[in-house]
């Protein structure tokens, strides 16, 4: 047999060789220091054959993208060893201890257990110490196919892996992995040996799960951890987390007063507070002023529709799992709005239009209604109502390109605004292998070719995912990277010739002749739940002044000055800023935490030689820290701070 390296090198090697025999044909140094490898492109072992032929890279630790999925899986079967370990110590027998599955996942593994008693948190430290006793051993993991009979017979008393190997297909070859006197029925790929696994790693929790996720199978324990190749990298993702949790936007939304989900109004239907209120509108009066500038007429449509409205467009039937139950009302039935699209549709619809008129671009904050398991609900990033800043764009087919360039241009000046400078360019287009795509072929590859011809004009980079594509049309969705570097899909453009033909629209031509439009579909923000949620975990509550519900804070320093900071707020007041008096009985350095906790970006301070002089103290929130200072003409300030909000700075 014969495999290829990366430089396109022929090697060849004895029927059935593994990486490890690849690697000692190149040298003994590559041999002592391969860890992995991967053939055709998916990941191996050193101890697995290689097929003829085959394409292969060795992994070493100079390629720690490749090793780790390999280390995390190694590291979990170290884990299930210990965790082995952990019950001997306490009287049990190997056989008290069984195991479902136990992938590695990103940043980690889990593994499952069905155990003699429940492992407690604080048992997880000495799990870690087990873990590290077992690679401190240098086991070797060594790989054997086995049949059927043997696999069965090895695991008598453990009915989840006899269930599992009753599963595999009879042409599917069975491999156990062992270290030690450990063995478990697994695919690999493995490490070599325990003592060449990475120490950074860590024990986070331990959950519930039912057995192959059905909720009518056993619940078992399941245990995560994490591991790095090096403990920077450790440390760094601890950080991450640590910062997740303060930034976590359902304890802020409830600490800065914004946001409240109320069982008896219903789950997932967030109800949002003054201090939200205020978030909302300025994000809505940003993207208006902007839509105004951009030619959009607004519109506003109903909460529900007639179902056969849905079933026309294609959402009930092609969204039947995310939508509610229809609703009789007299002879009709009505459904909750689970999008905007079709409404729009109509309005375009109510009356005649010619080839002048369009584009026709209409723009709504619309409501709209989608069903989610109970367990998938988020704060305000995963809701059952949710306001979409939706925009239906009708254009000669002439005008696409143009539309479609100008609504990218919007989006990307959205993100940028909130300082979303992190940005990946997803192509979603039809896969011709599913069913779930409506419409005519001929218009898809038009479609998803301007897509691609926009994209590349303005010359963002892009990857194209195969079946991404919404029902009707491919389209273009905007993966953001948050400062914790975490990736949240936001906004979306799409294009659509397909409802336009559902609902038999058209424009008069030159010609005199009826036309179809062709339709785009965008939302920047894709709604306004899910971009607040994430917009406060970007920020960490700490908004810039424009976008503050609560910008301005005046503090006097004794009562006598409670009637020039009442003056003062009442000025800012006229000028559009939103200024407030902090008149408790509290002194004033408690009254400066309590503005801080707030995180109220601006705090004014005022006693005797400021009402004086009609001046201010200032302590100003910043991401550097706090800036402060004093005697500031409030004229001077009152100037700094409008212009800084017409800016949105």
């Amino acid at each position: 047999m014969h495999v290829t390296l990366p430089d396109g090198k022929q090697l060849d090697l004895p029927h059935n060789a593994t990486a490890l025999d690849a690697a000692r044909a190149i040298g003994p140094r590559l041999a002592q220091d391969a860890l992995a490898a991967t053939a055709n492109g998916e990941l191996v072992d050193l101890m697995s054959p290689l097929p003829d032929g085959a394409a292969i890279t060795l992994v070493t630790k100079k390629n720690p993208a490749d090793a780790a999925p390999v280390f995390r899986h190694s590291l979990g079967h170290v884990m299930s060893q210990a965790v082995g370990e952990f019950y001997k110590a306490k009287g049990y027998g190997p056989e008290a201890v069984k195991r479902g599955v136990g992938p590695s996942i990103e940043n980690g593994w889990y593994q499952d257990f069905d155990l003699p008693e429940p492992l407690r948190e604080e048992d997880l430290p000495e799990i870690e110490r087990l873990m590290r006793g077992v690679i401190g051993r240098n086991l070797d993991f060594s790989r054997r196919e086995v049949s059927k009979e043997e696999a069965l017979a090895q695991f008598p008393h453990d009915p989840y892996k006899a269930e599992l190997i009753r599963d595999l297909p009879d042409d599917e070859p069975i491999t156990f992995y062992q270290q030690g006197d450990y063995v478990d029925l697994c695919r690999g790929p493995h490490f070599p040996n325990t003592g060449r696994l990475p120490t950074a790693f860590k024990l986070m929790s331990t959950s519930g799960a039912y057995w192959r996720g059905n909720e009518k199978n056993p619940i078992l324990q399941r245990i995560y951890g994490v591991a790095f190749a090096t403990q920077k990298e450790l440390d760094e993702y601890l950080h991450r987390l640590e910062e997740a949790k303060r930034r976590d936007h359902r304890k802020l939304g409830k600490e800065l007063e914004l946001f409240t989900i109320d069982p008896l109004v219903g789950k997932g239907l967030p109800l949002w507070l003054p201090n939200g209120t205020v978030l909302r509108e300025e994000l809505m009066r940003f993207l208006r002023e902007q839509q105004f500038q951009r030619g959009y007429q607004g519109v506003v449509t109903p909460n529900i529709g007639n179902l056969d409205l849905y079933k026309t467009s294609g959402h009930y039937q092609n969204y039947s799992d995310s939508n509610f139950s229809p609703i009789t009302v007299d002879d009709e039935e009505y459904m909750l709005k689970p999008m905007n699209c079709p409404h729009h549709v109509r309005i375009y619809a109510s009356k005649p239009r010619s080839y002048r008129d369009l584009p026709v671009r209409l723009a709504e904050f619309g409501t709209v209604y989608r069903y989610e398991q109970s367990g998938e609900l988020n704060g305000l990033t995963r809701v059952r109502g949710f306001t979409q800043d939706d925009a239906h764009l009708f254009c000669r087919p002439d005008q696409l390109k143009k539309e479609f360039l100008d609504v990218l241009d919007l989006t990307v000046l959205v993100l940028r605004t909130f300082g979303m400078n992190d940005v990946r360019f997803r192509v979603g287009t039809r896969d011709p292998e599913s069913g779930k795509y409506v419409g005519d072929e001929a218009n898809w590859e038009a479609a998803e070719r301007q897509i691609i011809e926009a994209v590349e004009e303005v010359g963002l980079p892009y990857v194209i995912e195969p079946g991404d594509a919404a029902f009707y049309g491919p389209k273009l969705d905007f993966v953001v990277r948050d400062v914790l570097g975490r990736e949240w899909q936001l906004g979306t453009i799409q294009v659509d010739y397909n409802l336009p033909e559902r609902f038999d629209i058209s424009y008069t031509g030159e010609d005199g002749q009826d036309h179809r439009p062709v339709m785009i579909h965008r939302a920047p923000f894709g709604s306004l739940e899910r971009f607040v949620g994430i917009l406060i975990e970007h920020y960490g509550g700490d908004f810039p002044l424009w976008l503050a519900p609560r910008q301005i804070v005046i503090i006097p320093i004794a009562d006598r000055h409670n009637a020039y900071a009442e003056t003062l707020a009442d000025e800012f007041k006229a000028v559009g800023l939103r200024a407030e008096v902090d008149d408790s009985t509290n002194r004033m350095n408690a009254k400066v935490r309590t503005a801080e906790l707030s995180k109220i970006p601006v705090m004014l301070i005022v006693g005797d030689k400021e009402e004086e002089l009609r001046e201010v103290s200032v302590r100003e929130r910043t991401p550097e820290g706090h800036k402060e200072r004093k005697g500031v003409a409030f004229v001077d300030l009152m100037k700094e701070l409008q212009e800084r909000y017409r800016a949105r700075a």
